[in-house]
Parts: structure tokens; C-alpha cells; sequence
């Protein structure tokens, strides 16, 4: 297991190592981008092609927010892969369960409920909170989503808590905690293994792309021509995330997982920071 508390930069390992330059170059933008920021920057890219990785803070755990949806979609996904559940099943809910933050299912509250589908995509593609809470629901909550997190082989990443409580972002609670390494991993199964049936990824991968909440992020960082399927997360104590799928013209996907916490900046800031991630993570890996 990554050591948790390891303050370090590193790029790939073995036949995936970049050349000394370019990890100096690296290492020393994020570095910079940390100390300019303020905030705690955990970052963990992989090139699933070469096996080429660039890393900062990887294995140090940050709170998940809402990067967990997309988590929690896939466990619903592997569950109807398996016919334990069916994605056309309604799922009720009313007035009294809906949270601040729900876009998609306060439009909807009038019809009663929505199918498990529906809810799994409001989640994903809007952050809907209400619609995650629901989605947990289904397969035994915050300790059902980390026994399948565990299931793919990830011993780190853990929820212990429903939305809104989730994202209080304390610093030092292990809670509702991933790191960007474990992440990453966890992504490369549920995204390109076969931890999901075939028809299941893509849908949400699809999710993912269709999401706009990303925007500003990473993917602002990226060229156009690269397809980014993210999922964001935002919290307390200055918390502000993103996972991703990024499909390159021409060469295989990259993984990764970016979190920031403890940052005294605005949020446009953050988002700002997020962007220069990208481009780094543009140059570092447009050769494939």
C-alpha cells in the first residue's frame, strides 16, 4: 500500500520512468502549484498504454466528495450486470427527502419517484445529492459501497457518511476519504476492466462525458480533441476535485485523479489551478 503520509513527487517507475528533465519539469510545477495555491494538491495520472504515471502526493488520502458518485453508479451498474437489481426499477422518494442541492430530482419530485437509471445518471451528470443518497440507498448505503469499493481490490478508498455530511472535509478524518493512487486504480477497473460488463462501462463513461460540472477543471486544461469523462467533487475546508477518463486521438486512455483540500483560495481559483494541472498533464503525456 502507498505510504499515506509521503510527502513526494514521482514520476512512473521502471520501464514507464520519464526522462529526468521531464520528471524535474513535472515535480516542480506541481510543487509550484501547491505552494501558489496554499492548499494540499494530491494528483495521480496513469498512461494505461506505456504504464507512465505522474504522481504528487499520490498516496496521501483527501476527502472524496462527490467524486464517490461515480463509484456509486458503477456498484448500481455491477449489481443489474449481476440481476440483482433492475435500472428500470422506480425508486420513490418526496418532498421531505429532497437536499439542497438537487437539481434534477426537485424538477422531478412531482412524479413521485424516478427509475434507478435516472437516478444514477442525475448523480453522475449533475451531482444531484438527493439522487445519490437514493442511489446508496439500494445496495446497503455508505458501508455497501465500500465493501464493493473493497470487492475491486481497493483497500483505501472508504464512505462512511451520506450527502450532505460527506463533504465537511475535516482536516485529518479518515472518513469518506480516497487517495489519488487508490483512485486511479479503482477507476482503471470500473472504467477499462471487467469489473463492469461492456454495455455498463460505456454507459458510464457516457455519464461522465456528459457531465458539465468539469468545465473549468481539468478538462479545461486539456486539448479539444481529447474526450474527458469526469466526475467532480466539491466541499469544505477549500476542497475541490476531479477524476477522469481522458481518451486521446490515437492512443490509449489516461486515468486520473486530482483533489485538493485546505486551500484558502476562491473557487475560481481553484478551478484556475485545476486547469494548469491539465495542461501539464497535456504536455507531459501528448506523445502517448
Amino acid at each position: 500500500m502507498p505510504d499515506l503520509t509521503r510527502r513526494a513527487v514521482v514520476i512512473g517507475a521502471g520501464l514507464g520512468l520519464l526522462p529526468g528533465t521531464a520528471r524535474a519539469d513535472a515535480a516542480d510545477a506541481l510543487a509550484a502549484l501547491e505552494r501558489k495555491d496554499g492548499g494540499r494538491l494530491g494528483v495521480a495520472v496513469l498512461d494505461t498504454g506505456s504504464g507512465r504515471r505522474l504522481e504528487h502526493r499520490a498516496g496521501e488520502r483527501f476527502p472524496l466528495c462527490s467524486t464517490f458518485k461515480a463509484v456509486a453508479a458503477a456498484a448500481v451498474l455491477a449489481r443489474a450486470d449481476a440481476g440483482e437489481d433492475s435500472l428500470e426499477r422506480r425508486i420513490a422518494y418526496g418532498p421531505g427527502d429532497l437536499l439542497d442541492y438537487a437539481p434534477v430530482t426537485r424538477e422531478r419530485v412531482r412524479e413521485g419517484g424516478m427509475s434507478l437509471a435516472d437516478l444514477c445518471a442525475a448523480a453522475v451528470v449533475w451531482s444531484d445529492n438527493t439522487a445519490a443518497n437514493l442511489m446508496l440507498a439500494t445496495f446497503g448505503g455508505p458501508e455497501g459501497l465500500t465493501a464493493f469499493i473493497r470487492r475491486q481490490g481497493d483497500a483505501v478508498t472508504r464512505l462512511d457518511r451520506t450527502e450532505p455530511t460527506l463533504n465537511e472535509a475535516a482536516p485529518g478524518d479518515p472518513r469518506d476519504t480516497t487517495s489519488p493512487t487508490a483512485m486511479v486504480g479503482l477507476l482503471g477497473r470500473l472504467l477499462l476492466g471487467d469489473a463492469l460488463a461492456p454495455a455498463s462501462r460505456e454507459r458510464l463513461i457516457g455519464w461522465m462525458v456528459a457531465s458539465p460540472t468539469g468545465a473549468k477543471r481539468l478538462r479545461a486544461g486539456l486539448p479539444p480533441d481529447w474526450v474527458v469523462g469526469d466526475k467532480t467533487g466539491t466541499g469544505e475546508n477549500g476542497t475541490a476535485n476531479v477524476v477522469a477518463l481522458v481518451r486521446r486521438p490515437n492512443a490509449a486512455p489516461l486515468l486520473a485523479a486530482v483533489y485538493l483540500t485546505g486551500s484558502p483560495a476562491t473557487p475560481d481559483a481553484r478551478n484556475a489551478l485545476h486547469a494548469e494541472v491539465g495542461r501539464l498533464v497535456a504536455a507531459t503525456f501528448a506523445a502517448g
